[in-house]
């Protein structure tokens, strides 16, 4: 299949991350100018999108110069040596602090230790630009906090970008760097990236190391958002190197992501399911998605449609969820409840009043679905849902107004089982509304098919943007 060429951009902050460094190889962009674009981008538009709680200028722009003269040199560290790059305030990085958007987190420090995601993009030599911002200790599925206040969607400053990762995801689409990294405990990689229009990619649980542990155990994830599929896998490249503190990471790959995209994934066989069986969508985000899907079936994808099979196993992440949260709040300074957020405060409460017995029941419900979604798999490569049934929101809500949900899980419920069942699972744009916001299409393959995912994802993207 052929599909037309594009015009490669020449604005630094227009530019992917395998554009910048082809620029950096061929000699016609340096680190340097490609980090003072960015920041320069942040001075003007941050203001109204509020994506980094933590920018660091100098500090940036020691590490540009120091990638400029590896690549004059010929000696360049790794895949994206010089590409600047944003983390979430979740991840710990050396001398910068992780308030974890919390008001009970002071700025002191020392911090002097990096995540396994802060370490592996340093030994890569990518430029770190800054932290962003991130709804205390990441519970919710929008972005803001009584730390950094409402974080905002770069397509609609008046909307949500959505959450938790909604910094990095604003931050990309608001082209204040070309990829960033956040972390998913129930969709919070995909629902930003699907709110925002841009790629968010969730991949097994475990690829990915974490130190330290997360609170969310089995429901964490961390994962790469970026522009195009492409910069995804080659940053999996990187973030999946191994790290002695994660007993849970999965062994090294035998082959790298990036290569693996390219392969023709024509006649793979996918179940589309617009409603996973119990779900409402808004009908022009299901229209959206169900025209997208049709396109990759006249492309050569094997389409069906085909519900998994499992109900709604909302209440088991809620336990999950709410316990994870209070485990971690306990040990918080005393006055950490009165300075919380009030919906996190409720689930710190939930929390409290379960037992190891009620945890261990929804493990078991998660396993549950996890074999449910084996066993489908056995039938169908992937499954295609949206990523979320509803566009972007008015910012500074937990849940739409007027729309009588109680909590953000109400409207999510294409990614949460996805952590449940710690699945692989990549949002891509699918296309806009009538109004002009993004609306994500989610692909969700088999654990440990991160490869297939990605590859798929990459093919969906060629063909929608080929599509009229």
């Amino acid at each position: 299949m052929s599909h037309p060429e594009t015009a490669r951009p020449t604005d630094p902050v227009e530019m992917t991350a395998v554009e910048l460094v082809s620029a950096y190889a061929a000699g016609t962009l340096s680190p340097v100018e490609a980090t003072e674009a960015v920041l320069a981008a942040i001075t003007a538009r941050d203001t109204d999108i509020n994506a980094f709680c933590l920018v660091d200028p100098d500090r940036a722009l020691v590490q540009a110069k120091d990638s400029e003269a590896r690549w004059q040199s010929g000696h360049v560290r790794g895949l994206l040596d010089g590409v600047p790059i944003s983390i979430k305030d979740i991840f710990l990085t050396e001398d910068w602090p992780t308030r974890r958007g919390s008001l009970s987190i002071g700025p002191e420090g020392p911090w002097t230790v990096d995540s396994p995601v802060a370490a592996r993009v340093r030994e890569d030599g990518m430029v770190m630009v800054g932290k962003t911002t991130t709804p205390e200790i990441a519970w919710k599925g929008v972005t803001d906090s009584p730390l950094t206040g409402i974080t905002r969607n770069p397509v609609d400053p008046t909307r949500t970008a959505g959450g938790s990762s909604g910094g990095s995801a604003a931050a990309v689409a608001g082209g204040m760097g070309p990829v960033s990294v956040g972390t998913d405990g129930g969709g919070s990689v995909r629902i930003p990236a699907s709110f925002c229009g841009i790629v968010g990619f969730k991949p097994t649980h475990g690829r990915i190391p974490l130190y330290p542990a997360s609170p969310f155990g089995p429901l964490a994830h961390a994962g790469p958002l970026t522009r195009t599929v492409e910069d995804a896998a080659l940053m999996l490249d990187i973030l999946a190197l191994p790290d002695p503190r994660d007993p849970t990471a999965l062994a090294p790959t035998l082959t790298t992501f990036r290569g693996q995209i390219q392969r023709d994934v024509r006649g793979v066989t996918a179940a589309y399911s617009p409603t996973l069986g119990y779900v409402r969508p808004d009908p022009e985000v299901e229209a959206i998605v169900s025209g997208a899907v049709r396109v990759l079936e006249a492309a050569g994808l094997r389409v069906s449609a085909a519900d998994p099979g499992f109900t709604d196993p909302r209440e088991a992440f809620d336990v999950m969820w709410a316990a994870g949260a209070a485990a971690m709040l306990a040990a918080f300074p005393p006055g950490a409840r009165e300075n919380a957020d009030p919906g996190l405060r409720r689930v710190w409460e939930h929390g409290e009043t379960l037992a190891a017995t009620d945890y261990l029941d929804a493990r078991a419900v998660a396993a549950q679905v996890a074999i449910t979604m084996g066993t489908f798999h056995t039938a169908y490569d992937i499954l295609i849902t949206p990523t979320v049934p509803i566009p972007a929101f008015a910012a500074g809500h937990d849940v739409p107004p007027g729309s009588g949900m109680a909590d953000w899980p109400d409207w999510t419920p294409y990614t949460y089982p996805f952590n449940l069942t710690q699945q692989p699972a990549l949002s891509i744009p699918a296309g806009y509304t009538s109004d002009g916001l993004p609306v994500g299409l989610q692909i969700v393959g088999p654990r440990h098919s991160d490869d297939l995912v990605l590859a798929i994802g990459r093919f969906a993207e060629l063909c929608l943007s080929a599509a009229p």
